[in-house]
């Protein structure tokens, strides 16, 4: 990874992987987690109100959900 990539996450399991993953390619990323870094009300005035977590950003794009994460790291050839 080139850019860092940062976690919205409220600790669930898919939040979990999602920073797993992260670790296991290398990269630099930052984990925000709800309740410490930013509220609920915050999160969806951000990501929408259909936004599910974890939401993923790399550098300054916003990437998505874990699904929309993946796909854009396929893309992107992350995965060797």
């Amino acid at each position: 990874m080139n850019e860092t990539a940062v976690i919205y996450s409220n600790g669930s399991q898919e939040c979990e992987r999602m920073a797993s993953l992260l670790k296991n390619l290398g990269g630099e990323f930052l984990e925000y987690k709800l309740g410490e870094h930013f509220t609920l009300d915050a999160f969806y005035s951000e990501f929408g109100s259909n936004a599910t977590f974890p939401q993923v950003t790399m550098g300054i794009n916003h990437i998505g959900n874990m699904n929309e994460a993946l796909k854009y790291m396929m893309k992107e050839g992350m995965f060797s």
